[in-house]
């Protein structure tokens, strides 16, 4: 049967793991952007570079097709971008949907980052920071490749391959409306654990559905962002209209996560049959810092089943202080603009990150530690929560501080000592056991 679309081995493309193919690729997709074709590879493990792809183009890798990233820092030149909520140059990821419209990426085949050597070169850069008191710095000065950028795009579609071995992040998601991402595996623990290695982040984008997503990694596994401090709060850009639904997390930081990124706020977000289980920490996560901001409102989460997950529910507004709060040690001279950016004072009253709304059902927990780990700041209470129909099989219920209008209905909160989570500093906390 005839291929149909562009090969990429008719450019030249071989392989066999050790060629560098990116020019090859690169030319097979910007012939298929003249009739919006189909990209395809025969069977075989291709080296390569960042390559862009096109509006109306889509790149399918069929079982048997491993692209493989390079080694070579050149091979990801430098693009404005948006990294751990700074707008900054970065280099490009390994696949880029970079200002398209209109593109898909599907198959059975995998995205391979080979990640190490930017892993180890992170942890490098950390030993040499990290006593100097440039913990914050650290994430932002290694500069280290994406898998899948999708920035300033609409209507893209990723599904079904499998996804392993990023450098950084595995799918980032920013800027952009009309996102779908289906099916796919993500495996960033294979080989090793790479460090800050998230799952599927979605950053000031809109109208995004995740489904059926299958991760194990070694940060936050879906994970909502809208910027950092000061220059997040300049950019004010939210994350809206969002649906996860039937996700797996096998491996990660929490099940699902808002922040610590939350200076343009989120809502109207909703996640659905998410399943998560031991080694992951917390199932559902909500991080910021007093210099943040935003507003995260109108949250609804339904149908979670946790399974040995230590922590069930977590508010943490003061989180990681050594990477959330940056100083300039004195007597530093010629200080990168990015670290200036960083450390742009930012007023309390701007800075206290705000949330409301949120409403969660039918949650499931086996085997946890800790029911509720939640706080924030007395002058921005979390307000307004709304629990139904939780089911915690827990030692300790934990505890909440700092909270307004919460209400808990048909809900088995108690640990096993029969105390019930211990409310301080709160107003109309009313909790209630099974009917």
């Amino acid at each position: 049967m005839d291929v149909v679309g562009v090969s990429t081995n008719d450019f030249g493309a071989l392989g066999d793991g050790t060629t560098l193919c990116t020019q090859a690729i690169q030319a097979a997709i910007d012939q298929a952007r003249a009739g919006g074709d189909t990209v395809r590879f025969e069977p075989g493990v291709y080296l390569t570079g960042a390559l862009f792809l096109k509006s109306g183009v889509t790149l399918r890798l069929d079982k048997g097709v491993r692209l493989l990233g390079s080694h070579d820092p050149a091979a990801y030149p430098l693009l404005p971008t948006r990294v751990a909520g700074i707008e900054m140059p970065w280099p490009a990821a390994l696949i880029n949907v970079y200002q398209q419209k209109n593109v898909r990426l599907e198959g059975e085949g995998t995205i391979d980052g080979d990640g190490k050597i930017w892993w180890d070169a992170y942890w490098r850069l950390r030993r040499a920071y990290d006593p100097r008191g440039l913990r914050w710095a650290a994430d932002y000065d290694c500069r280290r490749p994406r898998l899948i950028q999708i920035f300033e795009s609409s209507n893209v579609s990723l599904a079904n391959l499998k996804l392993t071995r990023s450098g950084f992040w595995t799918v980032h998601i920013c800027y952009s409306e009309d996102i779908r991402v289906a099916d796919v595996v993500i495996r960033n623990n294979e080989g090793g654990r790479g460090p800050s290695t998230d799952g599927i982040d979605i950053d000031s984008s809109r109208h995004v559905l995740v489904e059926r997503a299958d991760i194990a990694c070694n940060d936050d596994a879906i994970c909502f962002k809208a910027g950092r401090d000061w220059d997040g709060l300049r950019v004010a850009r939210p994350t809206e209209d969002v649906v996860i639904r039937d996700c797996i997390v096998r491996d990660g930081a929490a099940g699902v996560t808002f922040g610590s990124e939350t200076s343009g706020g989120f809502r109207n977000i909703e996640v659905t049959g998410l399943r998560a289980g031991f080694p992951v920490a917390v199932g559902i996560r909500f991080k910021s810092s007093r210099t943040r901001g935003g507003t995260i409102e109108n949250i609804r989460i339904r149908d979670l089943h946790l399974q040995d997950v230590p922590t069930v529910f977590r508010v943490d507004f003061d989180w990681n202080p050594a990477y959330s709060l940056p100083t300039i040690p004195d007597g530093l001279t010629d200080i990168p603009q990015i670290w200036r950016t960083l450390a742009q004072p930012v007023p309390r009253e701007r800075g206290l990150p705000k949330i409301h709304d949120i409403d969660i059902r039918n949650v499931v927990a086996v085997g946890a530690r800790l029911g509720f780990d939640a706080a924030s700041f007395p002058e921005a209470p979390m307000r307004r929560f709304r629990f139904e129909g939780l089911r915690l099989d827990v030692r300790e219920a934990g505890s909440i501080a700092n909270a307004e209008d919460w209400t808990f209905e048909d809900c088995e909160l108690s640990g096993l000592d029969g105390r019930t989570p211990i409310i301080t500093d709160s107003i109309r906390v009313v909790t209630a056991g099974p009917k």
